[in-house]
């Protein structure tokens, strides 16, 4: 893994709500605040590498079963775009 996708999985591994939903915004995908507050605490203190599809996977049937598959869709989303 180079350094940048180290970086990237760190800050993911790390998120915040509001950067959570400071992302989504930035990258047009809708989540609301409840959500980013589930999904981030789901990702805190976790190594997820999302570059891994295995773990992508996993993750976001986690999240599936705390949000919604939509909103699974709309994290997936913003993990393509930031891989």
């Amino acid at each position: 893994m180079n350094i940048i996708q180290t970086l990237i999985n760190k800050k993911v591994n790390s998120i915040t709500p509001k950067e959570l939903l400071k992302l989504s915004q930035q990258y047009q995908v809708s989540i609301t605040q409840d959500q980013a507050i589930k999904v981030a605490s789901l990702l805190n203190g976790k190594n997820v590498n999302i570059y891994d599809l295995t773990q992508r996977k996993q993750l976001l049937a986690q999240i599936a079963n705390v949000t919604s598959p939509q909103t699974a869709q709309q994290i997936d989303s913003i993990f393509q775009k930031l891989t």
